[in-house]
Order: structure tokens, then sequence, then C-alpha cells
């Protein structure tokens, strides 16, 4: 049937997705006097409460001859505190029907609750109390000390492909200590531990000057504000640590290093390149939304070609940051592609078909459509990840922890948004072999070789 004229003339030219609506979160803050920033926002939608502290202190932080530390002194923030003995923190949170954890960044050290919102007050003098004091013993840090060995032989050292690539990318990529080291830990360093080590950590880093506060979630800002000035208001200030700038220049040419993993099935290649300033998300977000076009879903150009077509490789992956979250590190931060591949096809092959797909977004750009594809995706997974009052508050504190902008949580959307196919194209075009670090990794001992 002949198609009515004002339905082919609507369909001329390129179509726009339709927008997604950006959230409307409320954000409102306040200072202490000793320092602490705090993020309130009410949501009355559901009875439940999200309380986040982000401290300024990541595996960068760590000095040479303590490499782990930091993730080490997240496990001795839950062995007790101030008023609270060894898992009486995990008690009264799982006897109220929440659930709690805290994880180690490269720029941070996180703890969280969500708590049914009639328990805000507890979760915010749990956290209070272990800001001012922590159990600092020599039975805690001997422990804890035994508990991240073993975890890193859990998730490392007995795990196929357990630090590729995000332990053994960074001292191919960097050159400085900060951002090249194991975050995660070497035994040697962890052991030599002290007890002034500890306390000193925790002086220096965990001081209340150096900490976002947020709560989500049911709550009355009043009454929240008036718990956080009665918790957390009489913990002393202490200085608060200039951070230092670990931004490096990029790679004048290509660098090439070779892993082998005894308890890997089959050979896999990281490529990575150092990006703009985070901080800067008129120039970084193009490399956010690059990543996507290549590797997120089946329709992207790596999975198609390389894993639908060509069949050369069986898991591809592409993202920002050592630990795959964009928008929770500083500079300088990596750009990574990882690909996983049958051992018939060559290591050569692989890197010429990824080469080849950067210089063809480099010339040829992507169409508006494709863009529009790829926002529209991105958008709607970060949409659901803070509809939850978990996910919001922590998007929340590490913007207002890393930018001052706790206001992030609504304009993203549109930032996203905002990224045209000129800015994609031009990012594509500064991936090149020779700012590159490519890290193979082979099945095996190495023994053989």
């Amino acid at each position: 049937m002949k198609q009515p004229r004002a339905r082919r003339a609507a369909t001329k030219g390129p179509v726009r997705l339709a927008k997604a609506a950006s959230p409307s979160y409320v954000v409102e803050r306040f200072s202490l006097d000793n320092g602490l920033r705090v993020v309130l926002s009410p949501d009355t939608s559901s009875p439940v409460v999200a309380v986040a502290v982000y401290y300024d202190v990541g595996m960068r932080s760590e000095p040479q001859g303590r490499t782990g530390f930091a993730h080490l002194f997240e496990h001795m923030m839950f062995q007790g505190s101030a008023s609270l003995g060894k898992t009486e923190h995990f008690s009264h949170v799982q006897g109220n029907g929440g659930t709690l954890n805290g994880s180690t960044h490269v720029d941070y050290t996180n703890y969280y609750e969500v708590m049914p919102s009639a328990a805000t007050e507890l979760a915010l003098f749990l956290e209070a109390d272990r800001m001012r004091s922590v159990a600092v013993t020599q039975e805690n840090l001997d422990n804890q000390i035994a508990v991240v060995q073993n975890e890193i032989r859990v998730n490392v050292l007995n795990r196929p492909y357990g630090g590729f690539p995000w332990l053994m990318v960074p001292p191919l990529l960097f050159d400085d200590f900060a951002n090249s080291h194991n975050g995660y830990g070497d035994f040697v360093d962890l052991e030599s531990s002290t007890l002034e080590d500890a306390q000193a950590f925790f002086d220096r880093y965990y001081a209340p000057g150096n900490a976002v506060l947020t709560v989500a979630g049911d709550i009355d800002s009043a009454q929240v504000r008036g718990w956080v000035e009665q918790h957390f208001g009489d913990i002393p200030a202490r200085p608060v640590p200039e951070r230092p700038s670990f931004a490096e220049p990029p790679l004048a040419q290509e660098k090439r290093a070779v892993e082998h993993d005894r308890l890997a099935p089959a050979p896999a290649v990281a490529m990575a390149w150092r990006v703009p300033d985070p901080a800067d998300l008129a120039t970084y977000l193009p490399y956010v939304v690059l990543a996507e076009v290549l590797t997120d879903g089946d329709a992207s150009r790596l999975q198609e070609r390389m894993i639908l077509n060509d069949r050369s490789a069986t898991h591809i992956s592409g993202y920002l940051g050592l630990l795959g979250d964009p928008l929770d590190a500083r500079d300088p931060t990596p750009f990574l592609l990882e690909v996983h591949h049958p051992e018939e096809t060559s290591l050569d092959a692989v890197v010429a078909t990824v080469d080849q797909e950067l210089a063809r977004l480099a010339s040829d750009g992507l169409e508006l459509p494709e863009l529009d594809r790829t926002v529209a995706r991105m958008t709607a997974r970060y949409l659901r990840e803070v509809d939850g009052v978990l996910g919001r508050a922590t998007t929340m504190s590490v913007f207002e922890q890393q930018r001052g902008r706790a206001e992030l949580v609504n304009e993203l959307p549109d930032l996203l948004r905002q990224v045209v196919p000129a800015q994609v194209q031009e990012a594509a075009a500064t991936l090149t072999p020779d700012t590159r670090a490519l890290l193979e990794l082979r099945p095996g001992t190495g023994e053989d070789a």
C-alpha cells in the first residue's frame, strides 16, 4: 500500500530517539565545623534509607612499602570502634533488617548501610562511632592482614584472570608509584604493617574534613541534620592532607608486556590508553560513550565483528577506570579494551581488528542513530542504578567528593545527550597504537616458552 504523503515526509532525515526524562532528586548540603561535608536527598516513596560515608583515601594514597594498606584499613574499620566491640556494627545493622558493606577504590574508600527508615539514627551513630575512633589493636591488625591475604589468594592468585587486567595493566601504562602499584597489596608489605602505621593512617585520612556523608531516602531533613550534628559534630577536627596531582602525560610510544596465568583456559589481551582528566566531563564523556559504541551489546562494533561474525573472540569488554566505573576515578584514568580469544586466533589478528575498528571510527565517524541508541542504553542503565536509595547515595557521594557537585546525579543524562558524533570520532582518533599499553596474557606458567 502506498505510504501517505504526511508519513513519508515525517520519516525524512535522521530519526532521533525519544529522550528519557532526567531525574530530579532533591539535593541538600551543609558542613559541620569539623569539616564533614553532608549531602541529604529526601525521598518518601519507600520507607528505606541509605547512609554512605566516602573518605578521600584510596589505593593512590598508599605510601611505598605499604601497598594494599588502604584496603587493609577498610577491613580494620569493621573490627570495633569507640563504643562498640568486634562484630557489633554488623549485629546492629542486620538485627534491624539492614545491610552494610565497604569497598576500596583507586581514589576513595566507602562504607554504607541500607536500613529501614526507622533506624536512620542508628546508622548515623554507627558511622560516627567509627569515624571517632577504631579499635587499632595488634590482634585486629594481625587477623585482618590474614583475611586480606586470603582474599588475594581467592580473588587473584587462585582464580583464572584474577588480576587481569586491573592489577597487571597499571605498571605497564603508568610510571609513578601511586598509579602503577598493586593496590590489592603485596604480602611482604602487608605483613610488615605496624600498629603505628595503622593509627597514623587513621589519623591522617579518616578525619571528618576528609569525608562526605550522604543520607538518601525516607528522611526528614531537619531531623537528620540534628542527628548528624549530635553524633558527628563533636568529633575533633584534624588537618586534612592535601591531595597531590597524580597526572602523567600520554605514552610517547607503545609499551608491551606478557603475563602468564596457569589457570587461564584461553589467551587474552588488554589494550589501555590514558585519557583526558575526568574532571572535564565535556572532554571525558565522549570516551565513555566510545567504550559503549565499541563493546556494549550485540550491535556494538567489536562485539558484532569479533564475536558474532568473525568468531575471533569469546569475550570483549571496554570501560574507563581500573574497576569499571567511569565516573568514580580522577586523573589519570585509563581507557581499557579487554579481549579474550581462542588459541587458534593469533594476538596479531585480534590487535589488527581492534585497530581497524578504531581507525574506521576515527575516519568515518558514526551515524546519529547509532549514537542515540548507545546513549539511550547508557541512560537507562544509569537511571536504574540511581533509582534505588543505595545507588543514589553512592553516586551522589562520589560526585560530591570528587567534583563538589552531588547535583550531577540529576544532570548526567543531559550531559550524555550533549555528546555529538564528532566528539566520539575525535576520541577514537586518539586511541592509536603508539600511545597504548598492550598486555598479552598467555595460559600456562611460561616455563615451556
